[in-house]
């Protein structure tokens, strides 16, 4: 007798992610194809059963709304952008909570780890989250433990940091249910070299204290990193590390190209970045939490740096300020 097909609804955000579809669907559709069953089949839903744009603009037709079910094995929540709004959305919220009593595994990938969140579905447990918005996940969800994973997998959830971590994620699941050796074959036609254990590290910036050829200066950026809310001055972070301020100096000029005081500064302009667009932080809460006793001098760095006032960086959407990082 053949399976009963795993049944699964794909929940699109508005400005998601389009890869993220693709790395969803693609591992599935190849488990179907490669062994001639229906192992999975899908829905595309939306919030009123419209078209959904994706980040990129591209438009996605969607099989229905939510409104018109709520019985999954699993249902799939994809975000990426501007998804601050949807975390006080109500009937979004109840609607996720009758899905899960009804027995749904609930997978959150990317910033709709937010949502989920948002909704109690990940209270007490480990939440991967994307490197970008680690700092405002775990700001704004202390009931959550947030994890610079690439996923992680508990009864009933999903959580996933998104883009590539998403394959990983699905092959782990189908390995499960089906088998390793499916799911390497999968693999082979996706043309992936080898599979990512869920608790490998995010291969991004900001995770970690940026490793140098220099020790001496890596322990410098570690005490930076340590102590943003309550910044050290340089000449105090020299004398830590046995250098003197001049030789500090030199370090920061040869290794980075730039200046003790202007590092600092901008780790400390990136988190009040990220809490802006991630969390409802007044704008003065952030300013402290980012080491400035002055509100009128951070809002004069932060505007000279993103060309915009505090007050006007509130959303994460496609169209608002970017701060680049250094791999």
């Amino acid at each position: 007798m053949a399976p009963t097909p795993h049944d699964i609804g794909l929940l699109l955000l508005p400005s998601c992610s389009h890869l993220a579809l693709g790395a969803v669907v693609e591992p599935l559709f190849i488990a179907n194809w490669l062994t001639g069953r229906s192992l999975y089949r899908w829905r595309t839903l939306s919030l009123d059963g419209r078209t959904v744009r994706t980040a990129s603009q591209l438009p996605i037709p969607v099989d229905a709304g939510i409104a018109d079910t709520a019985e999954f094995d699993a249902l799939y929540v994809l975000a990426s952008f501007d998804v601050k709004r949807l975390t006080r959305d109500r009937g979004l919220k109840a609607w996720l909570r009758r899905v899960a009593r009804h027995g749904a595994t609930i997978a959150a990938i990317e910033t709709a780890c937010e949502v989920v969140a948002a909704a109690g579905l990940l209270d007490g447990r480990k939440v991967a989250v994307h490197w970008d918005n680690l700092q405002g996940f775990a700001e704004s969800h202390p009931q959550c433990r947030a994890v610079a994973e690439l996923y992680t997998a508990s009864p009933g959830r999903l959580t996933c940091a998104g883009h590539s971590a998403i394959l990983d994620m699905m092959l782990h699941g189908i390995a499960v249910e089906h088998g390793p050796a499916l799911a390497a074959e999968i693999a082979a036609h996706l043309m992936l070299p080898s599979l990512r254990k869920g608790e490998d590290s995010q291969p991004a910036p900001g995770i970690k204290a940026r490793k140098t050829a220099d020790p001496v200066l890596d322990r410098a950026l570690a005490l930076m990193e340590k102590s943003i809310e309550e910044p050290i001055a340089c000449s105090a972070i020299a004398r830590r590390i046995g250098v003197t301020s001049r030789q500090l100096q030199r370090l920061f000029a040869r290794e980075l190209e730039t200046t003790p005081v202007r590092h600092y500064q901008s780790l400390r302009l990136s988190r009040a970045h990220a809490l802006l667009q991630q969390t409802d932080l007044s704008v003065t809460e952030i300013a402290v939490s980012a080491g400035f006793n002055s509100l009128e001098h951070f809002c004069r760095l932060y505007r000279r740096q993103f060309a915009c006032r505090p007050r006007d960086d509130r959303r994460q959407s496609v169209a608002a300020p970017v701060l680049r990082r250094r791999a």
